[in-house]
């Protein structure tokens, strides 16, 4: 199921979310134009989130504290793979991000993309501790912000396309039902990658489903029309 549009229009241009996918999209075309193979795979590996290098032993003065221990739970959220990677990530947050937006207000929605990423990554962290393989990408945060929308608006279709018997079909498919899908596809992968290795699996299906349930969990604290409630 491929997601075209969502059926709910923005209130007002979201700044935000067009602010993050313009800074993905700099840091790859930076990535894909001005570096070789081996610097970007040395980017990757100084701004990715490598478990096995987030060691307190590493740590000897306030500057390790930043780079070792804290950085990479922000930076790794901003690279990308490939242009597949970037591509459908970007346009999975372009989808789903601007309503978010909208409910939440620019500085919430921003301050709530960045938990839901970093608590993606600490999920990933905390499964995979010993690995170093490097764990890079938005979809942790754009995770979260699948959740919120699922919440936030139920009653939301999203147009899809889905090929059956190769014949392409364009379906709405409720919101609710389209991400609960999408959540439980996760799940399945997420338990069967806990069988492999980090190198075997090649996605963070744990950050995703890490990302999706910190944005469940989060969502409420951010949400303008929630928070109005709690006055009555």
């Amino acid at each position: 199921m491929i997601p075209l549009r969502d059926t709910i229009p923005s209130k007002s241009f979201p700044v935000v979310t067009w602010f993050i996918i313009i800074v993905n999209a700099a840091v790859f075309v930076f990535e894909f134009l001005f570096l070789n193979d081996a610097q970007t795979e040395a980017l990757i590996y100084e701004y990715g989130l490598v478990p096995d290098q987030v060691r307190f032993y590493y740590v000897s003065n306030l500057a390790d504290i930043r780079t070792v221990l804290i950085r990479p739970f922000f930076t790794n959220m901003f690279l990308h793979g490939g242009w597949g990677h970037i591509l459908s990530n970007m346009w999975i947050l372009f989808i789903f991000g601007d309503n978010v937006e909208d409910r939440m207000g620019k500085i919430r929605y921003f301050i709530f993309y960045i938990l839901c990423g970093v608590i993606a990554g600490l999920t990933h962290f905390i499964l995979y501790r010993n690995s170093s393989v490097p764990a890079i990408g938005a979809s942790g945060a754009i995770s979260g912000i699948m959740a919120a929308y699922m919440i936030m608006f139920p009653k939301s279709t999203i147009i899809s396309f889905v090929p059956i018997f190769i014949i392409p079909f364009l379906i709405p498919i409720p919101a609710l039902v389209y991400i609960g899908i999408w959540f439980l596809i996760q799940l399945f992968n997420g338990t069967t990658s806990l069988l492999m290795s980090a190198h075997a699996v090649g996605i963070a299906f744990w950050a995703h489903i890490g990302g999706f349930l910190g944005g469940l969990w989060l969502y409420r604290y951010f949400d303008r029309a929630k928070r109005k409630s709690y006055y009555y």
